[in-house]
């Protein structure tokens, strides 16, 4: 061999003794790196193996707030009438005359009807007739009890033929009021045969006809009088819904306002407005609904017995936390929950109790605090304990959406 080769031999050796020499002395530098500088080893470490870092995710943020709203609830009703009678005859006859016409107003007090009443002028004549024949019998025994009276005295008649004339004339006195009292009896059924209106309003078709043959104890009446102003309106109440309203209304100290709604498809609200007058005060169990009654003026009658409507019935003002519905989720259990953001801008969820919906926001009633900030926009892909970017959420028309303070219908949540 060469004494060029063996020198090249000689400097490969060398090379890698240096490179292996190089090779432990950066192990041993980072070896050591890792045991006096750990944490910013790691943190170096991460920093190369995950790349550029992303910035927090954007979100749109509420500050929640007591606002002033008038709160109402909207129901279905029925109209029925303030008063209604039905016109039934008294006493028995053949129908002679109809006094009025169908559909018209009619007043109270004003005939109706006429039913024959010949035989009701005989019964009261011959009564009279009976009267007058008892008080001419009083006169006679009245007078007869005088004589027994002097005779008495002087002993002319016994004691006893005196006691039986007094005893006569007691008995005379009870056959005038007897008779009296026909003639009185007489005089109302006389009367009856007059059928006069119980009520004043609109009266219905006539169900009998001249020449029918009416009875006292008939089940059919004779036409329906009906008052159509005002009216009530009779609305259901699910029982869910009526401890909340019915605290609402026990806690009102004016009138509670009823403002009435078409059933029609446009729903215009009518210039109309009534009061609330009554409420049950027991669960209908076939139902489970309890009814609430208003008074309504109804001057043009247009509200007739037996039509649907739809009542607004006003509970007030009152200031509330309002989240708008955008802004929650519904767990699997059926609560609510909203995206919270602290002081540190770190997102969590917050599960909150609501009353019911007002516009397209929630009513709180617990779980938030006013002026506490939550998400509204952004809250999908979120983590708990994720930080965010915080934005202003975006006013619509100058107002928060659902932060008017107009009236409107409010639902059970």
């Amino acid at each position: 061999m060469s004494s060029f080769k063996r020198a090249k031999q000689k400097g490969n050796r060398l090379m890698k003794k240096v490179l292996i020499i190089v090779a432990i002395t950066l192990i041993l530098a980072t070896g050591a790196w890792f045991f006096w500088f750990p944490e910013q080893a790691m943190d170096r470490q991460a920093n190369v193996s995950a790349g550029p870092q992303m910035p927090p995710p954007a979100v749109a943020v509420l500050k929640t707030q007591l606002q002033t709203i008038s709160l109402s609830h909207q129901l279905p009703g029925r109209i029925s009438p303030y008063r209604q009678s039905q016109v039934r005859p008294q006493v028995d006859g053949i129908v002679t005359e109809r006094l009025f016409e169908e559909g018209a107003d009619v007043k109270k007090g004003q005939q109706l009807y006429q039913i024959d009443d010949a035989r009701y002028r005989a019964a009261l004549s011959s009564a009279k007739a009976d009267l007058k024949s008892a008080q001419a019998n009083v006169k006679t025994v009245e007078a007869r009890s005088k004589r027994y009276e002097a005779l008495v005295k002087i002993q002319a008649v016994s004691q006893q033929e005196y006691d039986d004339v007094n005893a006569q004339l007691d008995q005379a006195n009870a056959e005038i009021a007897v008779a009296q009292a026909a003639v009185d009896l007489a005089q109302v059924n006389l009367g009856y045969t007059k059928v006069y209106a119980p009520i004043s309003g609109r009266i219905s078709r006539s169900l009998v006809t001249e020449g029918a043959l009416v009875t006292a104890n008939q089940s059919q009446h004779l036409a329906t009088i009906t008052q159509l102003d005002p009216v009530y309106i009779d609305m259901q109440l699910s029982g869910s819904e009526a401890v909340n309203i019915r605290n609402r209304l026990i806690q009102k100290t004016e009138p509670t306002a009823v403002h009435l709604l078409h059933s029609n498809t446009k729903e215009k609200e009518l210039s109309r407005e009534g009061t609330l007058k009554f409420s049950e005060v027991t669960v209908d169990q076939s139902t489970g609904s309890i009814t609430l009654r208003a008074l309504m003026p109804n001057e043009d009658s247009v509200l007739l017995p037996g039509l649907f409507v739809r009542a607004t019935i006003d509970l007030g003002q009152e200031d509330v936390l309002l989240v708008p519905q955008r802004a929650t989720t519904r767990t699997p259990d059926g609560s609510l929950t909203v995206w919270v953001v602290d002081e540190n801008s770190n997102a969590n969820p917050q599960t909150i109790t609501v009353e019911q919906a007002y516009k397209d926001s929630w009513i709180v009633t617990g779980g938030l605090n006013a002026g506490t900030s939550i998400i509204v926009e952004g809250y999908q892909k979120l983590a708990p304990n994720t930080t965010v970017t915080i934005e202003p959420w975006q006013i619509k028309n100058g107002l928060p959406s659902g932060a008017s303070n107009t009236q409107n219908n409010c639902d059970q949540g």
